[in-house]
């Protein structure tokens, strides 16, 4: 009798063997830190699936960002997606992950690579998730990036530092309300599944971190509509704490297109919605 997937998984060694086995330490250059609990990384997927409504990765494609020592790697497989697509930048990862093909086959494909270059909006067909212990140090210009085609992925279940979560999720009128709030708000609903304590990673850092679950508005914003967006709020939150009236002298006719738009003049950046950022950006 065959073995089910989540036995093949579970016949690997655990993740702390797997790192010492490997003498994998994470490198503070490549923003690791690596989650070696099979309880959280479980919960990860579990969680993501459960909100979502889905019982499983079954007839979808998945892809991970920075699998590392590749505990959400197994999360995700043991979820059966039709394929699961790894990113690794850090070549000691990938006999880890080659390890895991060995017991699942063609189902999990390994790119040695750059997750900032690869455009998964043109992998395989739809359904699309994407999953991910993002590197710290790029995880807001891969949001940013993804956010740009979300109208391609059903779902991005993505973990950062929760300073950053909390930006991502501030209201209007928030001191961590800003750029990323708005874009991410305008194209998503973003749902926090959970926060994880420093003690949780190896090693640990020095702040919490927040798994966060996008899921697409399908608001029919276009590429002139973001565009418009990136640069209003560069231009506003560049100078956040002065009026727009300043802030956006460059913007032609602002006081007009405001008056129509009934947005004050003597407002700041913070003080707008993301709807009124839309508005205005439509109005260029």
């Amino acid at each position: 009798m065959s073995l089910s997937l989540e036995e093949k998984i579970n016949m690997l060694p655990s993740l702390r063997a797997t790192v010492e086995a490997h003498g994998l330490m994470a490198k503070k250059a490549l923003g690791q830190n690596f989650l070696l609990d099979r309880n959280i990384t479980d919960k990860i997927i579990r969680l993501s699936l459960s909100t979502q409504n889905l019982p499983d990765y079954r007839g979808a494609y998945v892809y991970e960002v920075g699998p590392g020592p590749g505990g959400l790697t197994r999360a995700v497989l043991c979820a059966e997606p039709d394929k699961l697509t790894v990113v690794e930048m850090d070549e000691r990862c990938l006999s880890i992950m080659q390890e895991i093909k060995d017991k699942v086959g063609e189902r999990l494909q390994i790119i040695n690579g750059d997750a900032l270059k690869q455009n998964f909006a043109e992998y395989d067909t739809p359904p699309r998730h994407i999953v991910g212990n993002l590197p710290y140090n790029i995880s807001v210009p891969l949001l940013v990036g993804w956010l740009k085609k979300m109208e391609s992925f059903s779902s991005l279940t993505l973990m950062f530092q929760k300073e950053v979560a909390d930006r991502i999720m501030a209201p209007t009128d928030s001191k961590d309300y800003g750029r990323i709030s708005i874009l991410s708000q305008l194209i998503c609903k973003v749902e926090k599944l959970f926060d994880l304590n420093p003690e949780c990673f190896v090693p640990a850092p020095k702040i919490w971190s927040s798994v966060l679950l996008f899921t697409p508005l399908h608001s029919g914003l276009s590429d002139k509509d973001i565009a418009g967006i990136e640069r209003l709020t560069s231009l506003a939150f560049g100078q956040r704490r002065k009026m727009i009236r300043q802030s956006l002298k460059s913007v032609p006719d602002l006081e007009t297109i405001c008056n129509k738009l009934e947005i004050p003049l003597t407002a700041r950046a913070e003080e707008l919605t993301p709807a009124q950022f839309l508005a205005l950006a439509r109005s260029l």
